[in-house]
């Protein structure tokens, strides 16, 4: 008797393993992963033709549109899952071992880049909240605004000031971008065969060709808006569209 309920609670355990296995990974695609190419998209429209800076303004406007439903989006969509999925990541690292069997291509390498860009990705995270999310303002961080004191459009400018504010905030940003990046495409990879979505050795090469083309796009792009932002005029951003000031008007 004690043997079967051995079994069974092994078998519990082992349910409860995957089960949580299974969540860490489609956080790591949906919301996180979503989330990061949406940023990284919003972040490059800074590099859009027109007034300096007024496209990237205007994407970011239409994010704050949600008003109060903001904060609680941002809670639920994003905070919640990218806690979780970083506790159960650390706790992989912590328990985990590395195996060149199961992944087949990249073996020990892929498997360890995966874990140590999860790492740089978290601390870069919260660095970059504190310094530029309302979160951080509580901390002396959170410098970004939406609006100036005079209504005018001040993302742009707030935002570049930001990666401007000493010589190391670029190249910290570039190395951040790069292992979420990463992470992601290696994650989707993974979790293609973890899912049995990719089960033939020739699919999953093939999806890691597709995944490793994803990463390096969304790196051009994530790089290039960090580009834009550390070349960006701050005085040109006083530029202010009709629109902007019909839309201070409300706030």
């Amino acid at each position: 008797m004690s043997e079967e309920h051995s079994q069974a609670q092994a078998a519990a355990t082992d349910g409860y393993h995957f089960l949580i296995h299974r969540l860490h990974s489609l956080t790591g695609l949906i919301p996180i992963g979503v989330f990061l190419m949406m940023h990284l998209f919003t972040n490059a429209s800074v590099l859009a033709p027109g007034p300096a800076g007024m496209e990237y303004q205007k994407s970011v406007e239409r994010i704050h549109a949600l008003g109060p439903l903001l904060v609680p989006v941002e809670i639920v969509g994003i905070f919640l899952p990218l806690l979780f999925h970083s506790i159960i990541g650390f706790m992989i690292i912590y328990t985990g071992k590395s195996n060149t069997q199961h992944y087949r291509y990249g073996g020990n390498i892929r498997y360890s880049f995966q874990r140590w860009t999860g790492v740089i990705a978290f601390f870069f995270i919260m660095y970059h909240v504190w310094q530029l999310h309302w979160v951080g303002q509580p901390f002396r961080g959170g410098s970004f605004r939406l609006y100036n004191e005079s209504g005018g459009p001040a993302a742009a400018v707030t935002t570049a000031e930001a990666i401007k504010a000493a010589w190391w905030v670029a190249p910290v940003y570039a190395v951040g971008i790069l292992a979420s990046v990463y992470h992601l495409s290696n994650g989707i990879w993974t979790s293609l065969i973890t899912w049995g979505i990719t089960i033939r050795p020739r699919s999953q090469q093939m999806a890691g060709y597709v995944c490793a083309g994803f990463g390096v796009i969304l790196s051009l792009i994530g790089l290039g808006a960090l580009r834009g932002f550390k070349t960006f005029e701050v005085g040109s951003g006083a530029v202010q569209t009709a629109e902007s000031l019909q839309e201070a008007t409300h706030h």
